[in-house]
């Protein structure tokens, strides 16, 4: 795998950032120049310009990525501001700044971000999400949190009856050398929020324990990459920038908090699996589960859920579950396990026909070689997907399919950017929807579970939905019950999808898609009374036939009795 780079010894720092914005365009220095020189004589820019912008635009549509997705606007921008640019006219510096919530850019004239409120001094690095949103302060339940743990610091040991977590702040030096339009998503605030966030509310440190970081060994990357991925990104520790894709950065700190992130994922899921642990929660990045045998894409650089499951069936386990809620389909997951009986793999994911990233998840990809219904995708169909969706789909295709699997040990790769507010996922999971699913999860394999973090791009969503998911691991309940809660008929009509092609593999599913078939008929029907009655209900009122609209009632009573004979 080759990786575009920059040697330290032969950029400075803003010639390295200069050379690395936005991958493929010309220095802006450079493109002032050549567009001065090209000015028409009436001091307009030259015709070849305008060819050159357009094709500059088409470029960049054709090669989006994760984070294009995430900066189209910022792109449509410039390219707007370059074709009117004119010589003359005086430079005025635009004050702005950038929301630490959402990355978000900001007039300096405001003090709340535009997209998600946050305070401009907010303080979610300090105190997580019980930091005020509407002021830098905290709010009145911050003390009162501090008050009710006040004690739980002290007497910390490992022992089978405790949740662990794992993490280390090496992690948090992997980073985007030169920012670009705006902060990149993936950023070393996630972590700091929902540490942050657990601090607080005195459960780390507290009532959960840490677990010792290590590096993972070459030897145990090979079971899941091959050598050419793993020297790529061991090559980005000799360099002083490097992409892997024009969304997927690393410095020279990056090689060695993969391996951190990796070896705290493979020595939680032993410590589980062997019981010296009862769950753990692995806060850790880079995140892993686009990470594939031989790429690193989409921020991740090794798949840590992948080596974590492995290093659970080293440990003796011989079925493990892998269940990915992030909001996009873990593609490097489902590459590595899909010819594997001894993983399961389930996703539920933004789809929507191969338009969102990454553009794989389909329904019909349910492994291959005789691992052929081992692999399980739920693709949603749209955005703004909530808690009922995603509840219905765990009852009757997750639940039903994962017990009669009957795993030994559950993984979770837990991306939060499928929560309410998140910049990418444009979901609508709430704290209270990732609790339900951790505690339906916890009743698999006797409890033994593993959450790994992955994505999650808002940083009150984020750490308010790891710390509820924390709270179900240390035995608290839920405190919402979903169930009650009906599916949308997009989230319905993807769940019947899943089970009319899974059903071929997992016999438990059959009579649920006839009864939801059946539901799905009667809800049909219901609805097209409904739009008979709306029709009818359109009809011109009794009191015309008498009136001066008499005409206008005996027309529109004639048009419907048409229209009902043609039915």
């Amino acid at each position: 795998m080759a990786t575009k780079a920059f040697p330290a010894d032969h950029l400075s720092n803003g010639e390295a950032g200069n050379s690395l914005h936005n991958e493929g365009l010309e220095n802006p220095h450079q493109e002032f120049k050549r567009r001065h020189a090209n000015l028409a004589s009436d001091g307009s820019v030259a015709p070849s310009d305008a060819e050159n912008c357009t094709e500059k635009k088409a470029r960049i549509q054709r090669e989006m990525t994760l984070q294009d997705m995430y900066n189209e606007h910022a792109f449509d921008d410039d390219d707007e501001e370059d074709s009117d640019w004119e010589p003359m006219q005086k430079h005025v510096e635009v004050l702005k700044w950038f929301c630490t919530n959402c990355t978000m850019v900001n007039l300096d004239d405001v003090v709340h971000c535009d997209i998600c409120g946050e305070h401009k001094d907010s303080g979610i690095l300090r105190h997580g999400f019980f930091a005020s949103p509407y002021q830098g302060g905290l709010t009145d339940v911050e003390s009162e949190v501090k008050e009710k743990y006040k004690d739980l610091h002290v007497g910390v040991s490992v022992s089978n009856s405790c949740t662990v977590i794992g993490f280390d702040e090496r992690m948090l030096l992997h980073s985007e050398v030169e920012m670009k339009s705006r902060p990149h998503p993936e950023r070393a605030d996630r972590l700091r929020a929902i540490a942050a966030s657990l601090a607080t509310a005195g459960i780390f440190p507290g009532r959960c324990y840490p677990i010792p970081a290590r590096e993972i060994t070459r030897e145990e990357l090979k079971m899941v990459h091959s050598m050419e991925q793993i020297e790529a990104v061991e090559l980005t520790s000799h360099i002083y920038a490097s992409y892997f894709t024009p969304d997927t950065y690393a410095n020279e700190h990056s090689a060695r908090a993969a391996r951190l992130a990796a070896g705290l994922c493979a020595d939680l899921a032993s410590a589980v699996f062997s019981g010296r642990a009862k769950n753990g929660f692995a806060l850790v990045r880079p995140p892993g589960h686009h990470a594939g045998v031989r790429q690193a894409m989409g921020f991740c650089l090794h798949n840590n859920a992948a080596i974590a499951a492995l290093a659970a069936q080293a440990a003796g386990a011989k079925k493990v579950l892998i269940v990915d809620w992030d909001v996009h389909h873990g593609n490097g997951t489902q590459e590595i396990f899909e010819q594997n009986k001894s993983v399961l793999y389930i996703s539920l994911h933004r789809y929507e026909g191969e338009k969102f990233y990454p553009g794989s998840g389909a329904a019909h990809e349910v492994g291959t070689q005789g691992a052929e219904g081992y692999c399980v995708n739920i693709p949603w169909s749209r955005g703004g997907v909530g808690d009922n969706d995603y509840v219905f789909a765990f009852e009757n295709v997750v639940l039903p399919i994962a017990s009669e699997f009957a795993p030994d040990f559950t993984i979770i790769s837990a991306g939060f950017d499928a929560a309410r507010g998140d910049p990418l996922g444009c979901c609508d999971v709430t704290p209270a929807g990732y609790a339900q699913m951790t505690h339906m999860l916890n009743t698999l394999s006797g409890g033994k579970l593993l959450v790994i973090l992955e994505g999650g791009y808002n940083l009150r969503s984020i750490s308010s939905s790891a710390t509820s998911v924390i709270k179900v691991l240390l035995g608290e309940n839920p405190g919402c019950d979903l169930h009650q809660y009906a599916p949308s008929k997009a989230g319905l009509l993807t769940v019947l999808e899943v089970l009319k092609i899974q059903m071929n593999f997992w016999r438990t599913l059959a009579p649920r898609f006839t009864r939801l078939q059946s539901l799905w008929e009667i809800y049909e029907s219901k609805s097209k009374k409904k739009q008979i009655k709306k029709v009818r209900r359109a009809e011109a009122p009794i009191w015309w036939k008498w009136g001066r609209k008499r005409l206008l009632y005996h027309i529109i009573k004639g048009h419907l009795r048409v229209k009902s004979r043609g039915y």
